[in-house]
């Protein structure tokens, strides 16, 4: 099989991140001969860590829906979509509820959400979960703000199983603002399903199959969420869950990556769908 044969696989970063983050999927798929697109999120886009915390004013006020509608446009835009080749798409935590949204818009042919936040109106909110939106949730006059996360906080959210020296380096290469407006949102849409930005249809029929990856010590979107997620998707279109002992909201670098990473190809690349 040729590269142009293989599926474009589009990779999703979440809240604190960059498209760095995905240094590690992005290379093993490429080295599989998949065209990788790892796109940032607006005010993000290919932007360094370093230079957006030096200025994270693009980052500000810009909410779950505008995020979303960019990633829409850059996929439809993607070569070979006008005739039906779309492309695999993955996100990792808030970009685990973006790829659900996507998936709610028939833009993929298959799904991976990893670690994936909650769409409107699943309630399962784990002491843990709460923890790591304190800093911000606390503070709603900041909810247009962007926020920079403390070396602290990012142990406790993202390398709560290294020290905290290797925590700290981890911090330094990769963590950057958040986007304050896409916490409130989601939180909101928790107790609001119809009417909330992230509200999908859980009961779409035509979805393309959904593969749903947690990990057992994750702070952030521990399994209680995600599990909560895959039984509130009804209807006969695949949604699949699959849990990784030891992970933590790091499991697309923490040691051990490509266990998950290959699982997650192979299952795309067998359920992907041509007409989804």
């Amino acid at each position: 099989m040729t590269t142009t044969d293989k599926a474009t696989i589009v990779l999703i970063h979440g809240l604190w991140m960059t498209p760095t983050s995905w240094n590690t999927w992005a290379d093993r798929f490429r080295a599989q001969g998949h065209t990788v697109v790892v796109p940032g999120w607006p005010g993000i886009d290919d932007r360094s860590v370093e230079d957006i915390r030096r200025d994270a004013s693009a980052l500000k006020n810009i909410g779950i829906k505008q995020i979303v509608d960019n990633y829409e446009r850059i996929i439809r835009a993607l070569p070979g979509f006008a005739e039906g080749r779309k492309p695999i798409i993955m996100g990792h935590s808030f970009g685990g509820l973006m790829t659900q949204m996507l998936a709610d818009r028939g833009l993929g042919s298959a799904y991976v959400g990893v670690a994936p936040g909650q769409p409107a109106g699943i309630t399962t909110l784990p002491f843990s979960t709460l923890r790591t939106g304190f800093p911000i949730l606390s503070k709603p006059w900041t909810k247009t703000d962007a926020s920079p996360l403390s070396k602290a906080h990012f142990h406790y959210t993202f390398g709560n199983d290294l020290a905290r020296p290797e925590s700290d380096k981890l911090w330094n290469d990769f963590a950057v603002n958040s986007y304050n407006r896409v916490f409130f949102e989601g939180v909101a849409g928790a107790f609001n399903e119809q009417g909330g930005v992230s509200h999908v249809n859980y009961a779409r029929a035509d979805r393309a199959p959904l593969l749903l990856i947690a990990g057992s010590i994750d702070h952030v979107v521990p399994p209680a969420i995600v599990k909560a997620i895959n039984k509130k998707y009804t209807g006969p279109a695949t949604v699949d869950y699959k849990e990784y002992a030891g992970r933590t909201h790091r499991l697309v670098s923490q040691d051990g990556w490509e266990e998950i990473a290959d699982y997650a190809l192979s299952w795309a690349v067998s359920h992907a769908t041509v007409s989804a």
